[in-house]
């Protein structure tokens, strides 16, 4: 059977224990490693959550690909569960990780979609960005499985504007083995459903949405337990 988690944000590690709490674990709290000075002021945060059993998610922050080595520094200091990364520093990260002794942390690589079904940009790295080139669904799966990256974060995705690119990317993944799947970018409560049944349809096995803003309540800056929790439910009852 299919797994589905949310990826979803929290504004303090309180915050992160409630809601990993009203989902029964099945959630990544994000940590963008952009608004911190240093990778070791990123790594301070997410080990005040690990010590209270919270599975953290190391981000870069806006997908900005000038943090990818910050995100690579801070993974190796805290091993954490799931790592976001550009798709040209995947391989390094997942390299640097297992030389620490890490063999757990999942680390994704995002992919970009480009407007045209079946073709996406992997040149998503600070300097590769400048090139608007692109490739089949196809030859970016089976890039990423040369470099052993389970996981793809297609970015972004418009909530559910750009189905059918989803589609496309999910079904190359997948033939090419990689079945952990974690759309991205403009998901909220209502096209949250929408954007994972694609994915289950399209082969899927692990399904990570990430879920941000539209979760955060705009007076306290928490993002809502209830809500996260709610969602999941929904999602659930599509397996």
């Amino acid at each position: 059977m299919a797994t589905i988690k949310i990826n979803v944000l929290a504004a303090d590690a309180q915050n992160a224990k409630e809601i990993v709490e009203a989902t029964n674990g099945n959630v990544y709290i994000g940590v963008m490693v952009k608004p911190f000075p240093t990778a070791e002021a990123a790594a301070k945060t997410v080990r005040e959550m690990q010590r209270l059993g919270i599975p953290v998610s190391v981000g870069l922050g806006g997908a900005d690909p000038l943090m990818w080595h910050k995100v690579v520094e801070t993974a190796v200091l805290t091993k954490p569960a799931h790592v976001n990364q550009v798709y040209p520093g995947a391989g390094y990260t997942l390299a640097a990780l297992k030389a620490a002794g890490s063999e757990d942390t999942i680390v994704n690589a995002l992919i970009k979609p480009s407007g045209i079904t079946g073709k996406v940009s992997i040149l998503t790295g600070p300097e590769s960005q400048a090139f608007d080139e692109y490739i089949s669904c196809e030859a970016a799966a089976a890039a990423l499985k040369e470099l052993h990256i389970p996981s793809v974060k297609f970015y972004p995705i418009g909530g559910a504007k750009h189905l059918d690119e989803v589609a496309a990317m999910v079904k190359a993944a997948v033939n090419a083995g990689i079945t952990m799947f974690e759309p991205t970018g403009g998901i909220d409560a209502q096209s949250i459903e929408a954007v994972v049944k694609v994915c289950l349809e399209n082969g899927a096995q692990t399904i990570v949405p990430h879920v941000y803003t539209a979760f955060v309540d705009k007076n306290t800056g928490k993002t809502e337990p209830s809500q996260v929790k709610n969602s999941l439910e929904k999602l659930l009852k599509l397996l």
